[in-house]
Parts: structure tokens; sequence; C-alpha cells
């Protein structure tokens, strides 16, 4: 055989050796089916560890897209299997959303005593024009402040918020650790409730003019990034059960979504997401401002599970790159 003829057979043999390119369409497609398998399985199992599973988790509603695309993909290259796995794999993924959806109907009367809050991630650049002006909207009794510079304390109150809510408990501070509350009731601080682990997390009890008192927490974990993902969940963790004797309040931005399991767990020890009891609990909060459009969802209202939510709305904020949250609640009676 001379030169020519055997470089021939040797390429024939090579060729014959590599996967066609619909063979590794094939399994590309189930190489994408696996890891979107496995992303649905860590978040019902709640079996997220470590930064970048937490922060998966985060955008867990972006994988059910995912998977609805890579079904119809699948499907248009006569892929079935992979396909309808990927289909089986979306319907995991929405099965853990779908209950966001759907909420109180419109209308209804919620009986109780009103509590209207707004919680705003202020990133100390936040328009304090704007917040005032939602304060004074929604007639708002408590303000959850995060990332309160003593500046932004100052534009706000020249813009008017002392009129509007005198009361206040602040730890105020320079950068992102800073957080306070102001109030149209008198508030006084609550000491000793819990241990914060992160930012500054003031807790206050509001005296309400019906004679009731609710005690409120400005929440704001470290995000969890790197090694603070540990100092993300001790924090969670460390925030304080709702109370027998009175009605609890956390609002904030928690850096969690519904789809982390401590974010999860903190609710079931008798809390309930406000947006989410109102079918918002997918309307994402951050980044806002940005080039991007909001694409996760972190900041959030918390009460005890015996109060009534009528409403909630997520409210956009120049000057920051979070949303607001806005929930009008209904308090029962205690004791």
């Amino acid at each position: 055989m001379d030169q020519r003829a055997a470089s021939a057979t040797a390429e024939r043999a090579s060729a014959g050796k590599r996967p066609s390119p619909r063979r590794r369409r094939r399994w590309f497609a189930w190489t994408v089916v696996a890891l979107l398998a496995a992303w649905a399985a860590l978040r019902v199992g709640g079996l997220e560890t470590g930064s970048f599973l937490i922060q998966l988790m985060t955008v867990t509603p972006i994988g059910a897209g995912l998977a609805a695309l890579t079904a119809l993909l699948a499907v248009l290259r006569r892929n079935r299997p992979a396909g309808l796995s990927a289909a089986v794999v979306g319907m995991v993924f929405v099965a853990c959303l779908i209950p966001r959806t759907s909420g109180v109907e419109p209308g209804k009367v919620i009986e109780g005593v009103p509590l209207r809050v707004l919680s705003v991630n202020l990133f100390g650049w936040a328009d304090a024009e704007t917040v005032v002006r939602l304060v004074r909207l929604y007639e708002i009794d408590v303000f959850s402040a995060l990332e309160l510079t003593p500046d932004a304390v100052r534009r706000l109150d020249q813009a008017g918020l002392r009129k509007l809510l005198p009361y206040r408990v602040l730890q105020a501070a320079d950068g992102a650790i800073g957080s306070g509350l102001f109030a149209k009731h008198p508030l006084r601080p609550l000491r000793g409730l819990f241990t914060p682990i992160g930012h500054n997390m003031p807790a206050a009890t509001l005296s309400l003019p019906s004679g009731g008192k609710v005690e409120v927490v400005a929440v704001h974990p470290d995000p969890p990034l790197g090694r603070m993902a540990a100092e993300w969940d001790a924090s969670l963790k460390a925030l304080p059960s709702p109370s027998p004797s009175v009605i609890r309040i956390l609002a904030g931005d928690f850096n969690a979504s519904l789809d982390h399991r401590a974010f999860r767990d903190l609710l079931a020890r008798g809390y309930v997401d406000a947006a989410d009891q109102v079918g918002k609990g997918l309307v994402p909060t951050w980044p806002n401002n940005r080039a991007i459009p909001p694409i996760i969802t972190i900041d959030h209202v918390l009460a005890d599970r015996r109060v009534n939510v009528a409403s909630t709305e997520i409210l956009d904020v120049p000057g920051t790159d979070h949303r607001g949250v806005f929930a009008d609640l209904r308090l029962p009676a205690i004791g």
C-alpha cells in the first residue's frame, strides 16, 4: 500500500471514531438535562451548601426557564427522550414556584388592626424625596431602612420624613452596615431580643394607638458570598422566632429568597412572607436601576403567621439598587 492510500485509510478510521454532530448534540442536551436535574434536586431537598450553590438557589426561577427552553430545543432536534426529561425537570421547578403566584382574593375584606410597613435598602444614596413621597402615599406606620448612613438620615429629614415619622431607633453608619427604624407612633429600643450577625439590625417595640404593641426588626445579614456564606446562614438562624405574647415583624434586605433552605426554615418557625401571601412572591427586587432588570427576590417583609396581609407592593426608588417592599398588614388582637 502506498503512502497516499495509507493516509486515506487512517483518516477514515479516525473519522469513524469521532462522534457525529448529531451525537454530540444529543450528549450536550443530556448534559444540560442532568445539570438542571441536579439543580432541581438541590432545591427540592434543601441541600445547598457553600457560596456557589446558595447563590444558585437565588436564581431558581431562571432554572425553570432554562428547563423549558431545553425541552423545546430537544424536541425540535428530534431528541424526544431528552425533551421529555427536561420537561419533567421544568415541572419540578414550577411546582416550587407556582404557589407564589396565588394569594388573597382581590377586594376581599381583611380584618384586623392596620399596620403599614415599608422596607427599602437605601444603598446610601436613595432619592430622599421619593422615599418620603412613598411614606406619605402609603400612609406608612413603620419604615425599615437598610444601608442607612448619617447623610441619608439628614437628607430624609430635609425631605420631610421627621414630620411624618418622628419616632426612630437608628444605628446609622457609613458604608453598608447602617440600619434604622422610623415610625409614626412611639418606638422604644428593644435590646437583647437576638444577637445580630452581619450588619446593624436594630429592634424596637412599636406602641399603636389601639393600645397594642408590635416588635419590629430591621433585617440585613451579609450576602452569602465566599466565606460569608456560613455567617449568612448563622445570621438567619439568629433572627428571633415569633412569640405567642406579641406580634413580630421582620423587614429588610435578607439577601435570601424563598428558594433558600435557610429562609424557608425561618418562615417555618411561624412567619409568612407578605409578598408571597398576595401572589407577588416572584416579583424580583434586585438589582434595580442597573443595565439589567431585577432578577432576584431578596427584600421581604415577614410577619407572624397570625397576621393577615391585605396587600403588598414592590416599589421603584431612584438612587438605590434595591426595590422597596410595602406591606399592608392586619394585626390580630393579642392577649
